[in-house]
């Protein structure tokens, strides 16, 4: 493990401990490196490399949420590793094995309860931000009682909540941490396979994709009480079934004050739809099966990466007029995206071609590439102060 960061390399050993203490997070992030099992710690002021953190195992589907303060951030690995990583000096806090085999986590509203949601043995275990210390343990059972379920999408909602789905028993679940011990809600019969979720900015809905069928369940988390309904009945495979090569995130949903963008599954589409009624409006053509339809932080821009193997591309929507303006080559297997804060520049990960690039949004003209090792997802830390992230 490098654990000692080039930021600090330019003050003095008596200066150090003042150095460390002037620097502030709200410029830095961390980009994963799956090949390595390692992170970079980034800022995004001079668009640097600070440090790299190595032993944190299987990265392959890795994502991260900070601390309110943005100091610490928690990485989710896939082989059921959870891992608090101190980004200011570039340390590794705590890390502990926490299941068998994890797909994503999330951070409560308060910061202080982090959450992870697991294909085996399945279920949601509630952790202490502070010390990693198990606070709860919600096995997903279903049926019989005896059979577990994968759990899916994730996310935290205001009220001290977690949301999440059971992909094998089609429910989604509201577990109510406020009062310490979980007081769960259950919905059933939402529809088949649920496969991911994500909440809206203002927290409001939870929306889950479903595999198993066409559509989507949307949870008003102003009214539960109303139960799960299903919007958009043609979103999906349709009744003749497209090859799909990776399945879209819905986390990378773009939401406009008018509009949502949502990534078509298996065409090489982006549709819109009105958020007032969820009504599709449009489709726009693009290079090929979307993965992430992100938006600009102004929401003038929806930047969108494709599924292998057209998946060297990233285009650019007008969300004004609905077309592509501006197509992207930023190497082979782009697999993220991220703006910073006000959304100036976009960094965007290439694998195969081992870089991040970062864009000027406004020109598209690249303003630096940074080196790395197959690197992934790329996790700012304003991404504390966002629900749902």
């Amino acid at each position: 493990m490098n654990i000692m960061p080039k930021v600090f390399l330019g003050c003095s050993f008596s200066l150090l401990a003042a150095c460390t203490s002037l620097r502030g997070t709200g410029d830095l992030g961390v980009v994963i490196e799956r090949g390595s099992g390692s992170v970079q710690i980034v800022e995004t002021s001079n668009i640097t490399a600070l440090s790299q953190i190595d032993g944190l195992g299987d990265l392959s589907h890795a994502s991260v949420v900070y601390s309110r303060d943005e100091r610490y951030a928690y990485i989710f690995g896939r082989d059921g590793g959870l891992t608090k990583i101190d980004i200011l000096t570039a340390k590794i806090t705590k890390r502990i094995i926490q299941a068998g085999n994890s797909i994503g986590g999330a951070i409560s509203q308060d910061g202080k309860l982090v959450a992870v949601s697991n294909y085996k043995p399945g279920g949601v275990k509630v952790f202490d931000s502070n010390r990693l210390e198990l606070l709860a343990d919600i096995p997903a059972t279903y049926a019989d009682g005896k059979q577990k379920s994968k759990v899916v999408g994730l996310v935290d909602a205001p009220g001290q909540r977690f949301v999440f789905s059971l992909y094998d028993a089609g429910e989604i679940w509201l577990a109510d941490l406020s009062h310490g011990t979980p007081e769960i809600t259950r919905f059933k019969n939402i529809g088949k396979q649920p496969y991911d979720g994500l909440i809206t900015p203002d927290g409001r809905y939870y929306i889950a994709g479903l595999f198993g069928e066409d559509g989507l369940a949307v949870l008003d988390l102003w009214h539960p009480e109303q139960g799960v309904k299903r919007i958009l009945n043609n979103y999906g495979r349709g009744s003749k079934k497209m090859p799909v090569y990776k399945m879209p995130h819905l986390e990378g949903w773009a939401m406009t004050e008018d509009y949502a963008f949502l990534p078509a599954v298996g065409r090489n589409e982006v549709l819109v739809v009105n958020r007032r009624n969820w009504k599709q409006v449009a489709s726009i053509p693009v290079h090929g099966q979307p993965v992430f339809v992100m938006a600009r932080p102004d929401g003038r821009q929806v930047w969108v990466n494709f599924a292998h193997p057209r998946n060297d591309t990233v285009q650019v929507i007008d969300t004004e007029r609905l077309q592509v303006e501006k197509i992207l080559k930023p190497g082979k297997a782009v697999l993220h995206m991220e703006f910073t804060p006000r959304g100036e520049h976009v960094w965007i990960s290439a694998r195969d071609a081992g870089k991040v690039t970062v864009y000027d949004t406004e020109s598209f003209n690249v303003i630096k590439t940074v080196p790395m090792a197959k690197p992934s997802g790329i996790f700012f830390t304003n991404r504390a102060h966002r629900t749902g992230l």
